[in-house]
């Protein structure tokens, strides 16, 4: 099931699998395109994942500042999502429905 990150238009993000916590999607780094990514000074801690990194997206020459986060370095508890990505501010996810065999 193919589940996208979608902004102004463009798909940020597109994967097949990926990581569910705290009801965020978490996309492989892999799966997110960086023709509209570029890092942000930003910075948030949460106690059991650790430090947050931000990205700006940047599409068709408007801006969403840190509109998706990752964890480069989370704590053991959150291993799982280390530099995974996940999108809000206005970011659709969307999950393709399953199809019939």
């Amino acid at each position: 099931m193919a589940t996208k990150a979608v902004w102004n238009g463009a798909v940020i993000a597109a994967t097949d699998t990926y990581e569910s916590v705290e009801g965020n999607v978490y996309f492989p780094p892999s799966s997110v395109n960086m023709q509209y990514v570029k890092p942000s000074s930003t910075n948030t801690s949460c106690p059991w994942k650790g430090q947050a990194s931000y990205y700006t997206l940047v599409v068709d020459g408007q801006e969403n500042k840190d509109a998706a986060w990752y964890y480069p370095a989370p704590k053991p508890a959150a291993s799982n999502i280390k530099d995974y990505v996940a999108f809000w501010k206005g970011v659709k996810i969307e999950k393709a429905a399953a199809q019939a065999v």
